[in-house]
C-alpha cells in the first residue's frame, strides 16, 4: 500500500496595529503558489486596532484572524500567531509586516532552506547598511546589535532585528518570548540555546511607507532592546554573567588585601592603609555572594529549560489534538476566527494555484 504524499501547509502570519490602509496591499502581494508548498493560508493578528483592521481583513479574504480586545504589544501578537498557526496545522510559519516592508515575492526564497531541510529558522537579511531610510547612527547600531546577538546566541544571524522570517514546526514549538517589546532578539538567542539551525537569506525591501510604531526614536529602541538582550542572556547563561562579576570582585578584593599586607609588612606601626583592607574584605564578601547568585541562577536556568521543554511538548499535543478536531478547513479553532475563505492550494497536475 502506497502512503499518500504528505501535504505541506504554510501559514503566513501578519501582526497588525491600525493597518487598515496598508493591509490590502500587503495581502495582495503575497504569493498564491510556492514550489514545495501544497496549501497557503494567511493569519492576521489584530493587536487591539481601533481603525477596523479586522473588518478589512475579512473583506479582502484573509483566512484566519486572531483579535486582541486591547493592545498587548508586538511580542504578544507574534506568539499568539505562532500558537494559532500550530493549531491550524502549519508545517511552516512565515512572519511578515503589515506595512508591506517585505515583498511577498521574497517568501519563496525565505522558505526554501526549510523545505530543503537545511534550516529550522530563516531570517531575511535586509542588508541594513544599504537601507536608504536608515540614518548612519541606526546602521551602526544595527551592526553592533547583530554582533551582540551573534555572540549571545552562538548563531550566524546577519540581521537580528529583521521581522521577516520563516520557521518550521520544531522551531515554533520551542520559541517563547518573555518580554513585551519585541520577539526578534530574544527568539534568536533562544534558538541558539535550543540547538536550532538559523540561516540567513538576502532579501530586497520595499520603500518605507511610515515610521516604525514599535519605537519613536533610536534612544527609545536602545533603552528597551538592551535590557531584552541582557535578560535573555542572563536567563540561559547566568554562570557566565554572575561568575565574571564574582571573579572581578574577587580580584579587586585580593589586590587590595595584598596591598594592605605589603605596606603592613613594610611598617607595622603605620595604619594608614586600613581602608584598603576594609574595601578588600567587602569586595571578597560581595564576590562570595555573587558567586552564590551564579549558582542559584544556574539552577533556575536548568529548571527553565525543563519547563520550556514541557511547554514545547504541551504545544505539540495541543496542535495534534486541534488537528484531530479540525476535519475541515472551515472548522473553528479556539481563539481563532476562520473567515471561510478558501485556502490557496496547488493543483499538482498543472502546477497552478487553486483558489
Amino acid at each position: 500500500m502506497v502512503k499518500p504524499a504528505r501535504v505541506v501547509k504554510l501559514v503566513i502570519q501578519i501582526p497588525c496595529l491600525d493597518e487598515r490602509e496598508h493591509l490590502p496591499g500587503t495581502f495582495a502581494d503575497l504569493p498564491r503558489h510556492i514550489d514545495g508548498i501544497d496549501t497557503i493560508e494567511v493569519l492576521v493578528i489584530d493587536d487591539g486596532s481601533r481603525d477596523g483592521t479586522a473588518d478589512v481583513a475579512r473583506e479582502i479574504g484573509v483566512h484566519h484572524i486572531v483579535r486582541f480586545p486591547r493592545r498587548r504589544g508586538l511580542a504578544a501578537a507574534h506568539m499568539a500567531g505562532l500558537d494559532a498557526a500550530l493549531r491550524l496545522g502549519a508545517d511552516i510559519v512565515v512572519n511578515t509586516d503589515a506595512d508591506n516592508q517585505y515583498p511577498g515575492r521574497e517568501i519563496p526564497k525565505l522558505v526554501a532552506p526549510i523545505l530543503a531541510g537545511e534550516a529550522d529558522i530563516v531570517v531575511g537579511d535586509r542588508k541594513p547598511d544599504r537601507l536608504a531610510h536608515f540614518s548612519p547612527l541606526k546602521r551602526l547600531l544595527q551592526r553592533w546589535g547583530s554582533r551582540v546577538v551573534r555572540r549571545a546566541s552562538g548563531t550566524e544571524v546577519a540581521d537580528s532585528t529583521s521581522g521577516f522570517r520563516a520557521m518550521n514546526r520544531r522551531a515554533a514549538y520551542h520559541l517563547f518570548v518573555h518580554n513585551r517589546f519585541t520577539y526578534t532578539l530574544e527568539t534568536i538567542i533562544q534558538a541558539g540555546e535550543a540547538g536550532l539551525v538559523v540561516a540567513n537569506v538576502p532579501i530586497e525591501t520595499n520603500p518605507n511607507t511610515r515610521p516604525s510604531r514599535l519605537f519613536r526614536s533610536v534612544g527609545e529602541y536602545l533603552r528597551r532592546s538592551i535590557p531584552v538582550i541582557l535578560r535573555a542572556y542572563n536567563m540561559y547563561w547566568p554562570v557566565q554573567t554572575f561568575g565574571f562579576l564574582a571573579l572581578l570582585l574577587g580580584l579587586v578584593g585580593t589586590f587590595l588585601g595584598l596591598r594592605f599586607l605589603y605596606f603592613y609588612v613594610q611598617d607595622p606601626d603605620y595604619s594608614g592603609h586600613v581602608q584598603s583592607l576594609l574595601v578588600g574584605v567587602g569586595a571578597i564578601v560581595l564576590a562570595f555572594v555573587v558567586g552564590l547568585l551564579a549558582l542559584v541562577g544556574d539552577l533556575l536556568a536548568t529548571n527553565r529549560r525543563l519547563t520550556e521543554e514541557v511547554l514545547a511538548r504541551v504545544r505539540r499535543l495541543d496542535a495534534t489534538i486541534a488537528g484531530h478536531l479540525r476535519p475541515t478547513t472551515t472548522t473553528t479553532v479556539e481563539g481563532v476566527e476562520t473567515t471561510g475563505a478558501a485556502p490557496w492550494t496547488t493543483d499538482h497536475a498543472g502546477g497552478e494555484p487553486t483558489p
